[in-house]
């Protein structure tokens, strides 16, 4: 549930030992960086595997992981029910790659045989023909935010029921390999997109912090960032990387 005070923001993260195999941790950084640009007072917990999850968060961030991890976190994430309460009660979820797929119905294990995921968005995973591996640029479908960057090592293709839309529309890369990248619904926000993520692209922090308090958050840009932005961009979407979609 969203805290007493709407200028602070608890932020929930889960297993970052056991979901961090692609550098996702720094999207917890990367919150409690924009957080104080904001003016808002972040308060960072994270949960270890086999501890009980913390359900009066504001936030909470799942990374990537390996397949086995990804399994072994999907069952001690259901364990609780904790993640599942918080959600519906107002929390925001970001999720990334394998803390994405198990966000859904279901994703493939170790062997390539469906797992049980934990049902909290309608998605469902199953094998990409090819694994993808590289960088991944996406236009915004989300109203007011810019194109999104970062880049994807996965192997799923996650399909999205009517029950959530997609985060974007793939530029280059593969996304969730029918053409879109990631997946929202409500405050939940499952994506492809490490470097961390949210390093490369502020205005998402700036979203989830902004669902956390109830308010749109003004826009801050930071040179450094907005050059490797572009940098990113340019080197990925050639002479196109500026114009519209």
């Amino acid at each position: 549930m969203p805290s007493a005070n709407s200028e602070q923001v608890t932020i929930v993260s889960i297993y970052p030992a056991l979901l961090g195999t692609y550098g996702d941790a720094g999207n917890v950084l990367a919150l409690r960086h924009r957080a104080a640009l904001h003016g808002l007072e972040a308060r960072i917990i994270e949960v270890a595997a086999g501890e009980p999850i913390p359900a009066q968060g504001d936030l909470y961030v799942l990374g990537g992981g390996e397949d086995s991890a990804q399994t072994a976190a999907a069952r001690g994430i259901s364990a609780d029910g904790n993640l599942a309460s918080a959600a519906a009660g107002g929390a925001a979820v970001l999720a990334i790659c394998a803390g994405y797929q198990l966000l859904g119905e279901y994703f493939p294990d170790a062997t390539g045989q469906p797992a049980t995921g934990l049902g909290m968005i309608d998605i469902r995973t199953d094998r990409l023909p090819r694994r993808a591996v590289g960088e991944l640029a996406a236009e915004s479908l989300i109203p007011g935010l810019p194109r999104l960057t970062g880049y994807e090592n996965h192997g799923g293709a996650t399909h999205l029921g009517a029950e959530v839309q997609p985060l974007a529309r793939v530029l280059a890369g593969v996304g969730n390999g029918d053409g879109t990248e990631g997946a929202v619904a409500g405050h939940i926000l499952g994506t492809y997109l490490h470097g961390p993520g949210l390093a490369r692209n502020p205005a998402l922090a700036d979203l989830l912090l902004g669902w956390c308090i109830g308010r749109e958050l003004e826009p801050i840009e930071e040179p450094d960032v907005e050059a490797l932005r572009e940098e990113r961009l340019r080197t990925v979407l050639g002479e196109a990387w500026n114009r519209p979609a």
